[in-house]
């Protein structure tokens, strides 16, 4: 699968939460710990938002730990909302279009997870989007059709009432044509503004999600990163140490809302009616 992480708080250097921390994503990169592929090493990508309208997006095929330009980027990049994934490739091509984020307008998009059988589900779930945003699918993942699906359904308007319905499309379908327990899925979303954080697999056993405790933990753990803000919120697929109580595990099946500094969390709960919005 993949790994990935969301920061939202003042002004920070990328690479005080990609690259500094013990178990920072370069490790998890070649070694997670909680993840069925050890290694994520099919490709990686960053987005950050700053003083334009729209957010920027570095993405490239191979290994994170492996390029230059991401150390140097992230060393001058400073961004009070950044996401950014290292990717380990379920069945489609590593090629640039393919990394995460993906980026429509001011959205940015993370996936951790999958479309069971896919291949064979791919045509009917990319008819369904909608035909003003169907040029815009460049690669050929289940994420970026679940990112364009999500558009579909609404996501402008509603975040979380768009992914549930999207989730409740791809499992009719999914029903209709006999696969069982057809997605997994941990999702990072964000405006510029808000980040939304989904944790939902159909057989109730989603890949691992989790936020910081508080300021003073992050520190605790890792010195080494410096003064942190106190409105900072982090959402990653798995901790930076071993000491995970120092972290709060995002609960099955809900969506956690981080708002300027606040966390607001909600149950989620997928639509089976896909009726567009």
């Amino acid at each position: 699968m993949c790994r990935w992480l969301a920061y939202s708080g003042a002004p920070l250097y990328l690479e005080e939460l990609i690259f500094k921390p013990k178990h920072s994503l370069i490790d998890q990169s070649l070694s997670a710990y909680a993840s069925e592929s050890t290694t994520n090493g099919d490709g990686f990508g960053i987005g950050w938002y700053g003083s334009r309208d729209l957010p920027g997006v570095y993405r490239e095929t191979q290994p994170a730990w492996n390029d230059d330009n991401l150390r140097d980027l992230a060393a001058q990049i400073e961004s009070p909302l950044f996401l950014a994934h290292v990717r380990a490739a379920t069945g489609t091509a590593v090629q640039q279009t393919n990394c995460h984020p993906f980026r429509h307008g001011k959205w940015l998009f993370v996936h951790n997870g999958s479309i069971e059988q896919f291949r064979s589900l791919r045509r009917e779930l990319a008819l369904a989007v909608a035909p003003e945003l169907f040029p815009d699918i460049e690669g050929t993942t289940d994420s970026e059709v679940m990112f364009y699906l999500a558009l579909t359904f609404g996501m402008q308007k509603d975040v979380v009432g768009a992914v549930e319905r999207m989730v409740g499309f791809i499992e009719e379908v999914a029903a209709k044509q006999g696969v069982e327990n057809p997605l997994q899925m941990t999702l990072g979303v964000s405006d510029g503004q808000r980040i939304w954080a989904f944790r939902h697999s159909s057989e109730g056993k989603s890949r691992t999600l989790f936020h910081s405790r508080s300021k003073e933990a992050i520190q605790e753990l890792h010195p080494d990163v410096g003064e942190l803000p106190d409105d900072l919120r982090i959402v990653v697929s798995e901790p930076f140490s071993d000491l995970t109580d120092l972290w709060v595990e995002i609960p099955e099946s809900s969506v956690v809302i981080m708002d300027h500094g606040e966390l607001l969390p909600q149950p989620f709960t997928p639509q089976r009616s896909h009726q567009l919005v």
